[in-house]
């Protein structure tokens, strides 16, 4: 296999692999925030469901949660489960996974508002609805950027799991081309790929940082 083709199919892996990363950023990052929500429930019952979730999302490797949401349906009640259902269990998996790590994030940013600013937006005639999508969230998302960039260039990593369902991402073929060729270059280029796919995640992250610091 030449070099040229070999870039092709690798770069055709890294489609898909951005196309999980895209997808599970979508859906886990509002599903965080709503998880965050009943993670600060004054329910009791509903909190601790929510606080039970997170410690299983966070207590089980990502790999078993991605073949129990793809195998699982078969299972537990005999479903058919075609090819077509592997890309959706993957960005399940992923975002259920993710929002409990983004729900942890959101809570800790959230709490540490000083209560002083509800109070000062109730007297100025603030809705609830209105104090914390115009007032507490812009802040919130600031301080919590850090965190929530390390877990964006972790996801950018972990889409790599996805060989598990036999998904054909970008390491599935690296692997694939390396058995093979017999040679370890599939692996350096598919660093270099990562590595920059990384690069271009940091920096849109400290672009979004840099702006934020308005609220300083």
């Amino acid at each position: 296999m030449s070099f040229q083709m070999m870039l092709m199919q690798l770069a055709g892996g890294m489609v898909k692999s951005i196309s999980i990363f895209a997808w599970t950023l979508i859906f886990s990052l509002p599903l965080g925030l709503i998880v965050s929500f009943g993670r600060m429930s004054s329910n009791k019952l509903l909190g601790g469901v929510v606080k039970f979730y997170i410690s299983v999302m966070r207590g089980t490797p990502l790999m078993l949660q991605l073949l129990v949401v793809y195998f699982g349906p078969y299972y537990l009640f005999k479903m058919h489960i075609g090819g077509a259902y592997r890309f959706i269990a993957i960005i399940l998996g992923f975002s259920v996974n993710y929002a409990a790590y983004f729900a942890e994030i959101f809570r800790s940013g959230i709490e540490s508002m000083p209560k002083g600013q509800y109070e000062a937006a109730q007297i100025l005639g603030y809705s609830k609805n209105q104090t914390f999508f115009k007032i507490i969230l812009p802040q919130v998302v600031k301080r919590i950027l850090p965190a929530i960039t390390n877990e964006v260039i972790t996801l950018v990593k972990d889409t790599s799991l996805a060989f598990s369902l036999a998904y054909l991402e970008m390491f599935s073929i690296t692997k694939q081309i390396a058995a093979k060729e017999t040679t370890f270059v599939p692996f350096i280029v598919a660093g270099l790929f990562y590595y920059i796919f990384n690069f271009v995640v940091a920096m849109v992250m400290e672009n979004l940082e840099n702006r934020m610091k308005y609220y300083k």
